[in-house]
């Protein structure tokens, strides 16, 4: 079984609680207007890969142990035959390590549409942040990135986990981190509206110019 993926990262500490691995999916069909991640908006044929080779890097990279897995995008939902066997897989080896890390999925679908038409899939996530983002909804909620998005764990340890986050009011700057490797920079979070842009603008007041962008791929 393959899934596009978009990319992954470890540690993301900007998205849930502790130190966290990362996974993006490649395609969206929701497209929510002012979304900042459009390059993961095409599915992506060439960005497939295994699901049991991106089981095996999440056991490797974070050395076998982590806080918690996000799955995000792009639209897992849009997978779901690979998001069924990649959940499957996280399953297996939480049972086997012993590790108890939590599966937080984001989507764009509501809550109310997963229950009827992926029922299965959400019996195996521990907690889900979903409904689409609305630009004109802007929050200092954490982890969201617009108000109207609801926070809903669905297993004991979600309820663990999340409970005390679902009504959580603003607290603090939101933040993200930034991350480099040999091609690109990237952000991991979730941004105020604007901040890319003045990202954009004092990398440019320094001379450094940005070939592209996610929020105008």
């Amino acid at each position: 079984m393959k899934i596009q993926l978009n990319k992954a990262h470890y540690p993301v500490t900007a998205l849930g609680p502790g130190r966290r691995i990362g996974i993006w999916t490649q395609g969206c069909s929701i497209q929510c207007p002012g979304c900042v991640s459009l390059d993961t908006w095409k599915p992506d044929r060439s960005k497939s890969i295994e699901v049991a080779a991106l089981i095996a890097w999440c056991k490797r990279v974070c050395g076998g142990a982590t806080d918690g897995v996000n799955i995000s995008g792009g639209e897992p939902f849009d997978q779901p035959k690979a998001l069924g066997a990649q959940l499957d897989g996280l399953i297996r080896w939480r049972r086997a390590s012993g590790q108890p890390f939590d599966i937080l999925c984001y989507s764009g679908y509501r809550v109310e549409r997963l229950r009827k038409e992926h029922p299965r899939l959400l019996e195996r996530l521990d907690a889900l942040m979903c409904d689409p983002f609305v630009e004109a909804l802007a929050t200092e909620r954490p982890w969201r990135g617009s108000d109207n998005q609801r926070l809903v764990p669905l297993t004991p340890l979600g309820h663990e986990r999340y409970d005390a986050h679902v009504d959580a009011a603003p607290g603090g700057p939101k933040r993200f981190q930034v991350v480099a490797d040999a091609n690109r920079i990237w952000f991991v979070g979730i941004p105020h509206r604007g901040d890319l842009d003045r990202i954009e603008q004092a990398c440019a007041e320094r001379g450094v110019s940005l070939a592209a962008t996610s929020w105008r791929a």
